[in-house]
């Protein structure tokens, strides 16, 4: 079933973000003219427990929707990270100050696999303590909230988390901490 690409250019390359125009060919013989493809970073997210079995949660602003968006902390793997635990880990630090006893890693999955290259890593961050300020990008501005697990299902419940990688990762985790009933 796999595609043969017959030919690939850049349309655009930044360091966050490429685009790809395929030519291709199906196993049937039909050319796919054009295909694109948009080249991501690999990403990590975790959903954080404290010590005391608080859910970390972040709300900020998301400039393509224009809202304020509560989501679990996470972002992209840098080149100087060594591992995917290394990447989360220092993520979780940045954006919330909290470092954590045990990380699992609970799978990968595609953000859109019809168009994106790249993986979301999803961990469950357990034993959080609060050990340092915030030490956020240039353009970030995240406000760290800590609610309970019951809270966390109300926003689920409710359709208040807009980050669809996100939510998967929340499942994931729930699941993985015996509180999700199928």
């Amino acid at each position: 079933m796999k595609w043969k690409i017959l030919s690939s250019e850049y349309l655009f390359n930044d360091r966050w973000f490429k685009v790809r125009k395929d030519r291709c060919e199906t196993p049937g013989g039909k050319v796919v003219d054009p295909y694109y493809v948009y080249d991501f970073t690999t990403w990590v997210g975790a959903l954080p427990v404290t010590e005391d079995g608080k859910i970390i949660m972040i709300r900020q602003y998301r400039h393509a929707l224009g809202e304020v968006c509560i989501e679990i902390p996470g972002g992209c793997v840098d080149d100087t990270d060594t591992s995917l635990e290394m990447a989360i880990s220092r993520e979780l630090l940045e954006e919330t100050g909290y470092t954590f006893s045990s990380i699992e890693h609970l799978g990968k999955i595609s953000p859109n696999p019809s168009t994106n290259t790249n993986y979301l890593h999803m961990f469950l961050a357990r034993g959080g303590k609060k050990v340092a300020e915030q030490h956020l990008d240039e353009n970030e501005e995240i406000d760290v909230m800590e609610i309970s697990v019951e809270e966390l299902k109300h926003l689920l419940r409710t359709n208040q988390l807009m980050q669809s990688m996100h939510v998967s990762c929340i499942l994931y985790g729930l699941e993985k901490m015996g509180e999700l009933r199928y």
